[in-house]
C-alpha cells in the first residue's frame, strides 16, 4: 500500500531503475507449468501475432524493497502462493467457484494490494482511497484473499471457509453491499470495467472542480482486472472508448491475457489484436509477458502507466490460468470448478506448499499486518489536509463535503418548481429539464447526460458546459450512442461518492440496450436516475420500434428499482424529489414526448406516496368506482371521472405514479386510497396490462396495450387502441 511522505516507510517499488533486468531461466524441474501450445510472440508488435504467445518462462526475481521492508523473492512468492491457496482451499471447501483466475492473477493482486494501492482496511470508505475493481468477478476469491491479508474486518478466515455460503461476506461474485472493501458489484462480464470508467471519471471530475494549486486533495487511482470474456463483451469496448476520449489517466486496467474461456482456447472465437484496438481507443498499452512471477515487470508497467497522465493504460499481462496445477493449468477445466482433492494435493506439492488449508504463514501475516496502521496514517494525513482546505476554501469545502458524505444542503427541495392547472401544458420531458436545471443549482453532485439524444431527452444543464478531456470540471456528459456502458458508467459514478447523483437518458424503449446495467444498479444499490423519454405510443409516427409496451411492467418486476411515470409538472417535480432522496435505489422516470396539461389535485407530496387521490366526490371512503391512471393517461382517467360524475356516479380518480412507493406505505394509507370493499376499479395506461391485476383485482378492468404499437399520429393510435375517455367510461359502467 502506497505510503505518504510523512510516514517513516517509503514506496520504492515502482522505479524501473531500481530493479535489474532479468532474463528467463530454465523452468525448475520441481515446478510443472503446462505449455499453451500457441505460437510465440517476441515483442509487443501490434499485429495479429501480438495476441498469441508460447510457453511462459519462469523468471527469477531479485530482492526488492517494499514500504521500508526488505522483502526477498522467497517472501513475495510465499505471499503470492498464500493468495493462491486461500483461493484454492475456499473453492475446494465450497465445491463451487472459479480457482483458475486467482491462481493466475495472484502476482498482480499482490503487487497492487501490498505495494501500490493506498487504502485503510479499517475504514474501507475513506474517500481518497485507490479503487480496485475485479471486472472478471467470477475470480472473486482473489479479492477476498487480498482483503483478508490486508486486514479488512469484513473478510475473516471464517468468511473464507464459508465462501459462497448463506450469510457469509464472501458471495460467489463480488457484491459491494455485502463486503466492505468491494467497490462495485461485478459478475456479468464487462460491467466492472465500465464501472471502473465511472469511478475514474468521478475522480477526474472532482479533482478538476476542487483541487487547488496548494492542495491536491483529490488524488487517487482506479485499478481494474479484466479478462478475455470482458474484452469480448461490447460494453467494455463502449466504456473503454469513452475512457480514451476523456483521457482518464488515473485508470489502469490489467488485462488477464490467459487465452482460456469456458468453451476452451480463445482461438476458437477471439483472435483480434486487443493491443491495436486499445491504442485506437486512445489508451496507452503495455505488455507484461510474464504474469506468473514477473513481479518486476508488473511493477515497472505500473510505474510507466502512472507516468502517462493524459491516457488510460491497458497493461496486458500474459498469465497461465490455474498456474501451479500440474494437470489443469492452462485449460478450461480450471476455470469454473474445484480442482478436486487429488489435484489440490498435486498443486501443493508442485508449488512447495506443505500447509493445511486456509493457513497463512506467520511471516506473510506479519508482512501484511503493516497495512492497517499505515492506512490509518494515510487517512489521518488526508483528514489534516482537508481541515486546512476547509479553512482556506470554505465554500468549496462545503460542496465537497456534501459530495463525500451524501448530506445535501438544507432545504434543497425548495428549488423544485411548482405548477398550477393554469400553467402551460408541456411534455414531461421538458418539465424534467426544468427540474434538472433547478436542482443543479443546489445539488453540487448532480451531473449527467444522454446517449446522443440530449436535445430530445431534454437533459442539458444550461449553466454548465460539457465534460471533456481538457475541461473535466463541467457537468454535462456526452455518452454518445452507448446506452449499455452509459448505465454502467453511471453506476461507477454513483458508487464513487454518496453525494454524486448521476443521471442518464435515452428513449424508454432503448432501456433494452442497457437493462443489464440497470439491473446491476438495483442490485448494487446505486442511486442512478434514469431519465427515459418518449415513454409510450404517444411519440407517434416513429412506430413500434420506438414505442415501449412491456417496459413499465418489466421494471416494476425488477427488485429495488423505482419506476415513476409522472403525469404533469408537479408529479415530475415529485419524481425528482423521490429520485434524489433514494441514494440506494435507482429511479426510472418515464416521460412523455407529447404535451400534457397540469392537472388539478396533483402534488409533489402525493408522488412520495406512490399512489394518491387527485379527485373524489364520494363519501365514507365508498366510491362507486375507482379510476386509476399513470402518466399521460391520468388526464384520460380524470376526464372520464368528470363524465361519470355528470351521470351521478361517485368517482375517485387515483394517480398511480409509482407502484413501489405505494407498496412501501402503511396498510392504513393504502386502504384510504384503494379501499378493499370497492372492487369496481378501472386502470388505464399506454403499455402492457401485465401486473395490473394486483391493483384492480379479479373483477376490475385494465385498459392498455398488449401488442406492439403502430406508426401514425399519436391521437390516431390512442383512438385505434381504445385509450379514450369513452373506453374508460364504458369500462367503469361495466365493472360497477
Amino acid at each position: 500500500m502506497a505510503a505518504s511522505s510523512s510516514l517513516t516507510t517509503s514506496q520504492a517499488v515502482l522505479s524501473r531503475s531500481s530493479f535489474p533486468s532479468h532474463g528467463s531461466i530454465p523452468t525448475p524441474s520441481s515446478l510443472s507449468v503446462p505449455s499453451s501450445g500457441l505460437k510465440s510472440a517476441s515483442s509487443i508488435t501490434i499485429n495479429s501475432a501480438a495476441r498469441r504467445r508460447g510457453p511462459i518462462p519462469i523468471l527469477a526475481s531479485a530482492a526488492v524493497e517494499t514500504l521500508g521492508n526488505t522483502t526477498d523473492t522467497e517472501l513475495v512468492e510465499k505471499s503470492v502462493n498464500t493468495i493462491r491457496f486461500l483461493s484454492i482451499d475456499a473453492v475446494e471447501k465450497a465445491n463451487s467457484g472459479h480457482p483458475g483466475l486467482p491462481m493466475g492473477c495472484a502476482p498482480m493482486g499482490h503487487v497492487l494490494y501490498d505495494e501500490v494501492m493506498k487504502y485503510n482496511p479499517k475504514n474501507p470508505y475513506w474517500f481518497n482511497r485507490d479503487r480496485f475493481v475485479l471486472s472478471a468477478g467470477h475470480g472473486c476469491m482473489l479479492q477476498y484473499a487480498l482483503l483478508h491479508l490486508a486486514g479488512y474486518d469484513a473478510v475473516k478466515e471464517e468468511d473464507l471457509r464459508n465462501f459462497r455460503q448463506w450469510g457469509s461476506k464472501t458471495p460467489g461474485h463480488p457484491e459491494n453491499f455485502e463486503t466492505p472493501g468491494v467497490e462495485v458489484t461485478t459478475g456479468p462480464l464487462g460491467q466492472g470495467v465500465a464501472n471502473a470508467v465511472g469511478l475514474a471519471f468521478a475522480e477526474k471530475h472532482l479533482a478538476a472542480r476542487y483541487n487547488k494549486p496548494d492542495n491536491k486533495l483529490i488524488d487517487h487511482y482506479t485499478y481494474v482486472i479484466l479478462g478475455d470474456g470482458c474484452q469480448m463483451e461490447g460494453i467494455s469496448n463502449e466504456a473503454c472508448s469513452l475512457a480514451g476520449h476523456w483521457g482518464l489517466g488515473k485508470l489502469i486496467a490489467f488485462y488477464d491475457d490467459n487465452h482460456i474461456s469456458i468453451d476452451g482456447n480463445t482461438e476458437i472465437a477471439f483472435t483480434e489484436s486487443v493491443d491495436t484496438r486499445f491504442e485506437a481507443l486512445g489508451w496507452h498499452v503495455i505488455w507484461v509477458k510474464n504474469g506468473n512471477n514477473g513481479y518486476d515487470e508488473i511493477r515497472a508497467a505500473i510505474e510507466e502507466a502512472k507516468a502517462v497522465k493524459d491516457k488510460p493504460t491497458l497493461i496486458k499481462v500474459t498469465t497461465t490460468i490455474g498456474f501451479g496445477s500440474p494437470n489443469k493449468a492452462n485449460s478450461y477445466s480450471v476455470h469454473g470448478s474445484a480442482l478436486g482433492a487429488k489435484e489440490v494435493e498435486a498443486t501443493r506439492k508442485n508449488l512447495g506448499w506443505p500447509h493445511e488449508p486456509f493457513h497463512v504463514p506467520e511471516d506473510v501475516k506479519k508482512h501484511w499486518s503493516r497495512h492497517a496502521p499505515e492506512g490509518a496514517a494515510l487517512e489521518a494525513e488526508w483528514n489534516a489536509k482537508f481541515a486546512e482546505y476547509k479553512k482556506k476554501y470554505p465554500e468549496e469545502a462545503v460542496e465537497l463535503n456534501s459530495i463525500i458524505t451524501g448530506q445535501f444542503p438544507a432545504g434543497w427541495e425548495k428549488a423544485l418548481p411548482t405548477y398550477t392547472p393554469e400553467s402551460p401544458a408541456d411534455a414531461t420531458r421538458n418539465l424534467s429539464q426544468q427540474n434538472l436545471n433547478a436542482l443543479a443549482k443546489v445539488l453540487p453532485g448532480l451531473l449527467g447526460g444522454s446517449a446522443d439524444l440530449a436535445s430530445s431527452n431534454m437533459t442539458l444543464l444550461k449553466t454548465f458546459g460539457d465534460f471533456q478531456k481538457n475541461i473535466p470540471e463541467e457537468r454535462n456528459v456526452r455518452f454518445g450512442v452507448r446506452e449499455h456502458s452509459m448505465g454502467a458508467i453511471c453506476n461507477g459514478i454513483a458508487l464513487h461518492s454518496p453525494g454524486l447523483i448521476p443521471y442518464c437518458a435515452t428513449f424508454f424503449v432503448f432501456t433494452d440496450y442497457m437493462r443489464a446495467a440497470m439491473r446491476i444498479s438495483a442490485l448494487s444499490e446505486a442511486g442512478v436516475i434514469y431519465v427515459m423519454t418518449h415513454d409510450s405510443i404517444g411519440l407517434g409516427e416513429d412506430g413500434p420500434t420506438h414505442q415501449p409496451i412491456e417496459h413499465l411492467a418489466s421494471f416494476r418486476a425488477m427488485p429495488n428499482i423505482l419506476m415513476l411515470r409522472p403525469a404533469d409538472g408537479n408529479e415530475t417535480a415529485g419524481a425528482y424529489k423521490v429520485a434524489v432522496l433514494n441514494r440506494k435505489r435507482p429511479s426510472v422516470l418515464a416521460l412523455s414526448r407529447q404535451k400534457l396539461p397540469n392537472l388539478p389535485g396533483t402534488s409533489i407530496e402525493g408522488v412520495e406516496k406512490g399512489g394518491y387521490t387527485i379527485s373524489d366526490n364520494s363519501t365514507g371512503n365508498k366510491p362507486d368506482v375507482i379510476l386509476i391512471g399513470t402518466g399521460s393517461e391520468l388526464e384520460i382517467a380524470a376526464k372520464a371521472g368528470d363524465e361519470l360524475r355528470k351521470e351521478g356516479k361517485a368517482v375517485r380518480v387515483v394517480s398511480f405514479v409509482s407502484w413501489e412507493l405505494f407498496d412501501d406505505q402503511s396498510e392504513e394509507y393504502k386502504e384510504s386510497v384503494l379501499p378493499g370493499a370497492v372492487t369496481a376499479r378501472v386502470s388505464i395506461e399506454a403499455g402492457s396490462t401485465f401486473g395490473w391485476g394486483k391493483i384492480i383485482g379479479s373483477t376490475g378492468k385494465a385498459i392498455g396495450i398488449d401488442r406492439f404499437g403502430a406508426s401514425a399520429p399519436a391521437g390516431k393510435i390512442y383512438k385505434e387502441f381504445g385509450l379514450t375517455v369513452e373506453a374508460v367510461v364504458a369500462a367503469a359502467k361495466e365493472v360497477s
